[in-house]
């Protein structure tokens, strides 16, 4: 089976999948036991998206400060979002902290 044929067999899979859960509960309400944890759907899958690329080193895990720069810079851009709510100076802030404490470490 050639890749192309496999993209396109998964894309339909997927489709079909958000396609019944949509034609499923369609206009009816959703309860709200079913809607609370649902609300922490997207920060789960972020979190499991960013973690390896910020934990990480050539495959292993790396929890020390001083032998990863990206957590650190990590931390302090959470800490910038938390105490600003701005994306654009969590941004700024992350990169600035990560490219300074990459030349330092």
């Amino acid at each position: 089976m050639s890749a192309a044929v496999a993209i396109l067999i998964i894309g339909i899979g997927t489709y079909l999948l958000r396609f019944s859960l949509i034609g499923f509960v369609g206009e009816r309400a959703v309860p709200e036991w079913a809607l609370l944890p649902l609300r922490y759907v997207p920060p789960a899958v972020f979190a499991a998206l960013v973690a390896p690329a910020v934990l990480l080193q050539q495959g292993d895990l790396v929890l020390a400060p001083g032998a990863n720069p990206r957590a650190l810079a990590t931390v302090i851009a959470l800490a910038v979002a938390w105490r600003t709510r701005s994306v654009a100076a969590t941004i700024v802030t992350g990169m600035g902290a990560l490219w300074l404490l990459q030349a330092v470490l």
